[in-house]
């Protein structure tokens, strides 16, 4: 049975097909985590096998929450399926709305609701080889000037989030 996630037809909230969603750009229902510890912020290299955007850095995680499944919840569920990474506490930071080209005619209209993990110790981190091929902790500041220098290698969405959104994402630190 294929994904179905909540997104807006017609102006009504309805499940449909995750892969419909993104071929007509229907306006949907997304989360997104940063994780930040002592070393910055953790990225995720897309596995080669994603659907769209494979290969790109991204932030920590981000997913969209099941029918009637609350984002805090789908937040510690998908830091879990994709990284192994459990025992934490999200702490909402905004919602933010984008729509983006993400290629092969897919386009990603998302409702984002953004989830920050703050950590002064090490993390443990087991990517998913199904959803993750890499992660890495980059600086604030760093990231900014990789994004700037090599824009190709990032998520259409991480380049809006560090443009549009980062100071209310990053509003305790990192």
């Amino acid at each position: 049975m294929a994904t179905k996630i909540p997104a807006w037809v017609d102006g009504v909230l309805t499940p449909v097909g995750k892969l419909d969603a993104h071929v007509k750009g229907l306006r949907h229902k997304a989360v997104s985590v940063f994780v930040i510890g002592p070393e910055g912020i953790l990225l995720q290299q897309r596995a080669e096998g994603k659907y769209h955007t494979p290969g790109l850095w991204a932030n920590t995680c981000c997913t969209h929450p099941h029918w009637d499944e609350a984002p805090e919840t789908c937040a510690i569920r998908r830091l879990d399926e994709e990284l192994g990474i459990t025992g934490v506490a999200p702490k909402w930071r905004q919602q933010v709305e984008y729509r983006a080209d993400v290629g092969d005619g897919l386009i990603e209209h998302e409702v984002v609701e953004i989830f920050v993990v703050t950590t002064m110790d090490a993390i443990s981190v087991t990517p998913n080889p199904d959803e993750v091929q890499a992660v890495r902790w980059v600086t604030r500041g760093a990231l900014l000037e990789e994004l700037a220098h090599h824009p190709d290698r990032f998520t259409p969405w991480l380049h809006v989030y560090m443009t549009d959104h980062a100071d209310g994402i990053f509003a305790s630190g990192a």
